[in-house]
C-alpha cells in the first residue's frame, strides 16, 4: 500500500462527494491547482498544515483522511453503500446504472 496514493484518493473521493471543484480546493487551501492534482494522484503528500486544512474544508477529522478501503469491515462497507444509494436521490439514471452494475457482478 502506497500511503501517498491512499491518502490522495481519500482526498479526492471526499472532495467529490462534497461536491468541490479540485480548483476550488486548491485555492482554499492556497495552493496551485497543480499540486493539489500531484496529491490527489499520490506523487505528492501535502504538508501537515495543509493536510489539517483540506480536512476541515471537508468537514472530516484528519485521521478520516487515513482510513483506507481495505481496512473497512463488511458492515462499514454496506453502510458505505446504502448512504451512497440515498445520496442520488432519484436521479433515475444513476440507479439504474447501479442496479445494472450490481446484476453484473
Amino acid at each position: 500500500m502506497d500511503l501517498k496514493s491512499e491518502v490522495g484518493k481519500n482526498i479526492q473521493r471526499i472532495r467529490k462527494e462534497r461536491k468541490i471543484t479540485q480548483e476550488e480546493l486548491a485555492k482554499l487551501i492556497n495552493v496551485e491547482t497543480i499540486s493539489m492534482s500531484k496529491i490527489e494522484t499520490g506523487k505528492s503528500y501535502p504538508t501537515s498544515e495543509n493536510l489539517s486544512k483540506i480536512a476541515q474544508i471537508l468537514n472530516v477529522e484528519p485521521y478520516e483522511l487515513f482510513i483506507f478501503e481495505s481496512s473497512k469491515n463488511i458492515d462499514d462497507l454496506k453502510l458505505e453503500i446504502i448512504n451512497s444509494i440515498q445520496n442520488i436521490k432519484d436521479d433515475r439514471k444513476k440507479l439504474i446504472k447501479i442496479l445494472n452494475a450490481i446484476k453484473s457482478l
